[in-house]
Parts: structure tokens; sequence; C-alpha cells
């Protein structure tokens, strides 16, 4: 690794499903500068979230530390100030630190280690979308339904492409500002856009980019025998019954989804421009990776919130053609190792001294071709579930348990649409019980679930609270100081120009 402390290019999307792409073997999906990255730089083959839904998937990946241990239960807990992240320490070791997107903080903090925040979210920041176990019946109306489904099909505009239009220009315009500003610290920045997540509409040009009759339909389809009690749970809480969609509905949603994943494609394209533009691509490590899945009708199955490979499996490309030797990394990872990796960079390839316990484990060993490890742990405790939804993926083998629901076992390698639960095949009881006595192990699963409990009737309150009388809103709001911006009198009209002309020309040409 080189001396130099590189830049860091952290790229995300969301609800990007790793089995959708075509460089993970997907023969529809046109995504040719995600494509680029993956033929010159590491593609992680069994990446994972470590909790499928958006916030506590992306409090985990911030701060390398499982759900239990940072309160990250659903959409509406909070990761409290005091947790280091990423950020921290990168601007710590003397990172410059942006963030351009989403990133779904609930709280008053909206900066956890960024130096600037270039957007606001596209989520509200306070608790109102809390998760309420103790009435698993009454429906909250910001949960899911199959509007997205039903009404999948192009549009001209949309709230989120509203917002990842402007994620995408604010993170050109950081990246141009930095390369002419001669910054001597390096920088972290993290582009995150909120697209393909529903709903699937997508403008016209991208829909037309793939025809009808070429997009697939679910390997999996919809089936009785298939309903575990998760996914029977899962589709009451969307409003899924047997006969809500069709099958052109479901190839409508598809066909959406592939548009938006080439949006992404292309906004992500505008980003890596500016950076080639920049003269800044050789000293910048770019890392494309997303928070969970979708599963897309799957099973019969939408969105996330399940340990599924479509709900749980999430891209991976680290890009560094300069540091790490392209290839392609079959051991199982999660994004909850995104966080070590990046300190050790920030840190002249070493561990600095973590503050609080990581739970992730650095992907380094993976890029450098000296070892790595072979294991995701994973807890889920949103909508859906009713006590905490448990994982473990090691080798071949994922294993999920919740105290409620009979236990699962699948064998990827034989098996990897998961069509064969072996929980309760002879040959494999051995097996389950070491899972089983290692869950135990990990985790007082009675006290596990009553902090959930606890937390979800804290924030019930605080949410109803805060939304009577005079509302305080915790979302970010971006300043731009248009006193310092474009022509002003404050500076020669001359001296403006050159310093934002880049390259900066000088008169001696």
């Amino acid at each position: 690794m080189s001396n130099k402390k590189p830049n860091i290019l952290f790229l995300m999307a969301d609800q990007m499903a790793a089995p959708s792409l075509s460089f993970y073997g997907h023969e529809v999906t046109k995504t040719p500068n995600l494509s680029r990255l993956a033929e010159e730089g590491v593609v992680f083959d069994s990446a994972y979230c470590n909790s499928p839904l958006c916030a506590p998937s992306r409090f985990v990946l911030m701060a390398g530390q499982l759900p239990s241990r940072i309160g990250a239960f659903d959409n509406a807990s909070e990761l409290a100030a005091e947790t280091p992240t990423f950020a921290h320490y990168l601007r710590d070791a003397g990172y410059q630190t942006a963030l351009s997107g989403k990133m779904h903080f609930c709280g008053p903090d909206q900066l956890h280690g960024f130096e600037e925040r270039l957007t606001s979210d596209i989520y509200p920041a306070d608790f109102g979308w809390f998760v309420d176990w103790e009435n698993f019946e009454e429906r909250p109306s910001y949960y899911h339904n199959m509007s997205s489904v039903t009404q999948a099909g192009p549009c001209v505009r949309s709230n989120q492409l509203d917002f990842d239009d402007e994620v995408t220009f604010r993170a050109q315009r950081f990246i141009y500002d930095y390369a002419r500003s001669d910054q001597e610290r390096p920088f972290c920045l993290t582009v995150s856009l909120t697209h393909p997540h529903d709903p699937y509409t997508i403008p016209q040009e991208y829909w037309d980019r793939y025809d009808h009759d070429e997009i697939d339909m679910p390997k999996v389809p919809y089936s009785r025998d298939l309903m575990d009690p998760h996914s029977k749970r899962l589709r009451q809480v969307y409003q899924c019954d047997e006969d809500t969609i069709n099958d052109e509905q479901i190839r409508n949603a598809r066909r959406a989804y592939y548009g938006a994943i080439s949006y992404v494609d292309d906004q992500l394209g505008k980003v890596l421009t500016a950076l080639k533009e920049s003269g800044l691509e050789e000293d910048t490590i770019i890392v494309f990776s997303g928070d969970h899945g979708d599963m897309l009708g799957e099973r019969g199955l939408w969105y996330k919130m399940s340990w599924f490979e479509g709900s749980a499996r999430v891209p991976m490309i680290v890009h560094a053609p300069g540091r790490f030797t392209p290839g392609r990394v079959k051991q199982s990872v999660s994004t909850m190792d995104l966080l070590p990796t990046f300190a050790e960079w920030g840190n002249d390839g070493q561990a600095p001294d973590y503050a609080v316990p990581i739970d992730g484990r650095s992907l380094n060993p993976h890029l450098t071709g000296t070892g790595g490890h072979d294991e995701v742990i994973g807890q889920y405790c949103g909508e859906g579930a009713i006590a905490p939804l448990l994982m473990i993926r090691r080798g071949r083998y994922k294993f999920v348990h919740t105290s409620p629901d009979p236990d699962q076992l699948f064998d990827l390698e034989a098996d990897p649409q998961e069509l064969t639960n072996l929980a309760e095949d002879p040959e494999h009881q051995d097996r389950c019980k070491q899972f089983r006595e290692e869950i135990a192990s990990r985790w007082d699963l009675e006290q596990l679930h009553q902090d959930v409990l606890d937390s979800q009737r804290r924030r019930k309150l605080v949410a109803r609270a805060n939304m009577k009388g005079k509302v305080t809103p915790w979302d970010h709001q971006p300043f731009f100081d248009a006193s310092v911006q474009y022509m002003r009198n404050t500076i020669d009209l001359d001296d403006l120009e050159a310093r934002s002309r880049f390259p900066h020309v000088t008169d001696e040409r």
C-alpha cells in the first residue's frame, strides 16, 4: 500500500440488489460505468448488509458495530452522537469528510463526523417512523404497500429524481472545488443516491433502455409452500394478497427498477468523470456498495426486510488498480467491514486505536491477497418482525433464527435459490445445534427483545410529543453562502476568474 494517504470516494445506491447487476451475472441490466469499475477493481461476490433496512444498515456501516450494540433497530432509531463513525476516524486522521445524499440519520446530530453535508436528507430526521411490535396489527401509514408495484411505469419527474439530481450535482461541485482549491488534506466524499429504491418509476429515457419482452420474471415465483412465518408477516405488512398484483405489474416494476439502475449508473458516471477531469483518479480509492437489496417479486416478496439473498446481498467493489490487483473475492463479508477498512487506509495501512469495540473486520487482507474472513453476522428488528431475527452466513451455509419461528438453514452452494430448508434434515442437526449454541452465546435474546421494546416505547412517546405545539425540525439544512459565490465585489474579477478556472492558466502559456 502506498505511503500517501489516498482520497476515498464512497459511492452508494439505495436498495440495489446484487443479483440484479450484470457484473454479478444478470443478463438484462446495463451498467457501463459500474461494470468498468468491476473489471478494473476487486469485486466481492458475497457481500451482505448486517440489517436489511435503510437506517439500521447505514448506521452499522457507518459505525462498524452490530445493531444491538448501537440501538440500530428500525428506520426511526437514533445513532447516538457519541458513536464514532468512519467519518470521525478519517477526520481525526486529517481527512476532509463530506456527504452528498442520503444517510437516514435520525435525531439532532445530522453530521456524525462529516464536516459538510452538501444536501439535506430525503427521509425525515425525527422518530415518526417507529416500529411498534406491541401493536403489530395496527399498520402505520408509512409502511410499504403495493402501490409501488401496481403503479409502476415511466414518469417525467419524481421526488427521488429531484433528490438524486441534486446529490450528483453537489458531488461534482465538491470534486471540482477540491481540485482548484489546492487542498492539502485528503478527502473522503460519500455520494449516496436514493435510487433504485421504490417507488418503481423512472423517466421514459431509462424505461426505453429496456424492451418489455426482455424483462425477466422472478426465478422463484410466489408459492404458498415457500411462505415461512416471517415472509407471511412481510406480505401482511405491505398488504400483498394473492390477487393484489398480476404478472404485467410485476414485469413493469422490474423494468422500472432496471431503468433506475441505469439512471444510477449514469449519475455515478458523472461523478467519476469529475474525478478524472480533476486529475484525482489515480490518488483516489473508489468504493461502491449499497445498504440492502430488493426482492423484486422473488418468492412473492418485495422490497427488503428479510435475510433472503435478494434482500440482504449487496454489491461491493473496491477500485484502485494501482494499489489492489483486480479480481473477485468469494468469501462472505459485510458492509460493517467498511469502517475498519477505511480507518486503515487513513492510518497508513494500520488499524487505529479504536475508541469502542469494532465488530467489523478489515477487508484489506482480501484486497491484498493475504487472507481474510468468511463470515457475516446479521440482526433485523424492524417492521415485519415480532422478535429479533438473527442471521449467520459462514462458508456455504446461512442460518436464520428468530424465537417465534422455525429455524432456517440453507446450503447456498447447492441451493442458491434457498428452496430447501435443511433445519429439519437429520443430516444437519449437529450443524443447526452448533448455530443455535453460538446464537445463545452471542446474545441474550430475551434482553435484546426487551431492549427493542423499550426503545420503541421511548421513541413513540418522543415522536408524539414533538409533533404537538411548536415543531422544531432536526432535518439537516445545508447552507450556501451567496456572498462568496460567483461574482462579488469582495474579490477582484480577474482574481475570481483565475481562481475559478480549472486547470489554472498562467500568462506564460
